[in-house]
């Protein structure tokens, strides 16, 4: 890995689809509006297109901590922005501020933790996991 520098910003777009409502998610009484973990997504992805150009080939980040704020519902249709921004880095860990806008508002607003991984011996880890659950 690279040294990843504090304040490197990456983002991400989403537009709201039925898919993406609370009322797919949990009740179908829920309003029909941008579900919580939809937001958290976009907010992990900003994340991570922030850290991406300074991998290492068979690198990349998984998340390890979110702690936000879903702030302001948004309806079908809409174009949620999540922006993303290095505030720490010790060794392999990474600490973002995160933020989401839909066009008009701000929707969502917090903290979110993330882990450089060696993709291979991460697979070799799950793999592992994989055969202790069937033996």
């Amino acid at each position: 890995m690279r040294t990843i520098p504090i304040g490197a910003q990456g983002s991400f777009v989403i537009v709201v689809a039925p898919e993406h409502l609370a009322n797919q998610f949990k009740d179908a009484t829920l309003p029909a509006v941008l579900a919580t973990p939809v937001m958290i997504m976009a907010m992990e992805n900003a994340a991570l297109n922030a850290v991406k150009p300074y991998f290492e080939a068979g690198e990349s980040a998984v998340g390890t901590r979110v702690d936000v704020s879903h702030v302001a519902a948004t309806p079908v249709g809409r174009h949620v922005v999540a922006h993303a921004e290095v505030t720490g880095v010790a060794g392999r860990h990474i600490e973002f501020r995160v933020d989401a806008m839909d066009g008009s508002e701000e929707i969502g607003r917090g903290t979110h933790g993330r882990i450089v991984i060696d993709l291979a011996k991460f697979s070799e880890h799950l793999a592992s996991k994989f055969q202790d659950k069937t033996n």
